[in-house]
Formats: structure tokens, C-alpha cells, sequence
């Protein structure tokens, strides 16, 4: 009987030992009464130059990063960004981003969260919303939000051009190209619609592509003097001036030149 007895009292020490062996295990992964995850240096901004400035381009990309204390393994991390009130433009649609990222190297206790997300070309410029939310294993969840600037990768500004012209003068066009990518070349096209040609007159287009002077610049001052012919039909024209950058996207500007006698 003692015999039996001490075997008895070996199998139930080793049946402690072991639940106590795995629920140290258990706690070395899941905690349950451990604190939500702690994200700290969240930074975005232009990914092309992992900026920390919160402005970024349509056509271009975001950089996201963020540090990622969790007490238990990550579950989730997702990222969502989105804008207020923005209205969408002639050939522009409203953008509502949000992914879900899962990967291995993601799901573990600590985490460096780096990713790039692609911003559609056609979308409205603007203030985003971003908000980084991450969820361990246990469902705990911890969110951190931001606002960025998404802008048109071509702009025009001290924008001068003359609405007014008598024929057999010039007309003169300035402004300031700002080019984030560095612009290609810049197009004039001026032509009229529907105008009558009279005795002596001669319908008149124009169009001409610049680039020396301009190619390769991501900020210059476009000043240039356009010679209209003595005998251009008078009356209204159309003028359409295209920013063309290194990267294809295209900035047209349009205005309205009024050719007189």
C-alpha cells in the first residue's frame, strides 16, 4: 500500500508540475488581464522621400510607419483613410482606402509597422483622415489617428495672362509651374470656334510645346509673349495651357482671350 501511495503522490506532483509548466507557456503568449496594444512614433507622409511632413500626391504613394508594443501576439493591423466633404471634379472619383495587413512578420508580440499605400491619380485633392488601428489575440485594440494633405502633383499659381488683345499684337502669358516630379513640357493651344473669316482674314490656331527652359524643373516661372497674326478673325478664343510632368500626369488650365479689331 505505501508503495502504491508514493506512486500515486509522484504521478500527481508531476501533473501539477506540468499544468503549471504549461500555463506559463500560456502566459508567456497571452496575458489576460494585459494591457491593449501601444503604438508610438506613427509618422507618414510623401513615400517617394519617406517624408514625415503629412502631404502626399495624387498619382504617387503614402509612407506609413509606426512602433507596435503588444503584450500578446498582434492580431491585425489595419490601416483606413478617407476625406470629409470633398467633392469630386470632372473625372475624379472619391477614395476610401482600407486594408487589413495580417502577415506573419506582423502577427507577434512587438511589431515595426512599415508600408507604402498607392494614391489613385483621379481622386479629389485634399485633407485625409488616416486612422491605424491594431487588435492582438485576445481582441484587445488600440487605434491612432492623423490627418494628411493630398495635393495635384502639378500647380499653377501668379497665374497673368491677358483676356484682351488686338490683333496684330501679342499676347502675354505668366505664371508659376510648380512640379513635384519634375515637369516634361508645357503645351499652348489657342484656337476659336465658329468664327466667321472675312475679306482679307485668315483663321488662325496655335499651338506649340515648350521645353527649353522648363524640362527637368519642378518649379519655374513660365513667361512667354504669343504673337497674334494682323489678320486673325476677330472675336472670343480659346486658350488651353498643359503641364505635362516627368511622370505623365497632366495640369490643363483653361481661359478665354478676346482678339479685337
Amino acid at each position: 500500500m505505501k508503495t502504491n501511495f508514493k506512486h500515486l503522490a509522484i504521478f500527481a506532483f508531476l501533473g501539477i508540475a506540468l499544468f503549471s509548466c504549461s500555463s506559463d507557456d500560456d502566459n508567456a503568449i497571452f496575458l489576460p488581464n494585459s494591457s491593449a496594444p501601444e503604438i508610438s512614433n506613427f509618422e507618414y507622409g510623401e513615400g517617394s522621400a519617406h517624408s514625415t511632413d503629412p502631404i502626399a500626391y495624387k498619382g504617387s504613394d503614402i509612407h506609413l510607419e509606426a512602433e507596435i508594443y503588444a503584450e500578446n501576439v498582434i492580431s491585425s493591423i489595419s490601416v483606413d483613410i478617407h476625406a470629409h466633404d470633398l467633392e469630386a471634379g470632372p473625372g475624379e472619383t472619391e477614395w476610401d482606402f482600407e486594408q487589413t495587413f495580417n502577415d506573419a512578420n506582423y502577427q507577434v508580440i512587438n511589431a515595426d509597422f512599415h508600408e507604402h499605400i498607392d494614391i489613385p491619380n483621379n481622386i479629389p485633392a485634399g485633407e485625409y483622415h488616416i486612422t491605424l488601428t491594431v487588435v492582438d489575440a485576445l481582441g484587445n485594440s488600440t487605434e491612432i489617428e492623423g490627418h494628411i494633405d493630398i495635393l495635384e502633383p502639378i500647380s499653377l499659381t501668379d497665374i497673368s495672362i491677358d483676356a484682351t488683345v488686338q490683333r496684330g499684337s501679342e499676347i502675354h502669358a505668366e505664371f508659376m509651374v510648380n512640379a513635384i516630379h519634375g515637369i516634361h513640357n508645357i503645351t499652348v493651344d489657342i484656337h476659336a470656334h465658329g468664327l466667321t473669316v472675312g475679306a482679307g482674314e485668315i483663321e488662325w490656331d496655335f499651338e506649340n510645346v515648350y521645353t527649353d527652359g522648363y524640362h527637368g524643373l519642378t518649379e519655374v516661372e513660365f513667361h512667354n509673349h504669343i504673337d497674334v497674326p494682323a489678320t486673325a478673325p476677330a472675336g472670343e478664343y480659346h486658350a488651353l495651357f498643359t503641364i505635362e510632368d516627368e511622370e505623365g500626369n497632366t495640369f490643363e488650365y483653361e481661359t478665354h482671350i478676346d482678339v479685337t479689331e
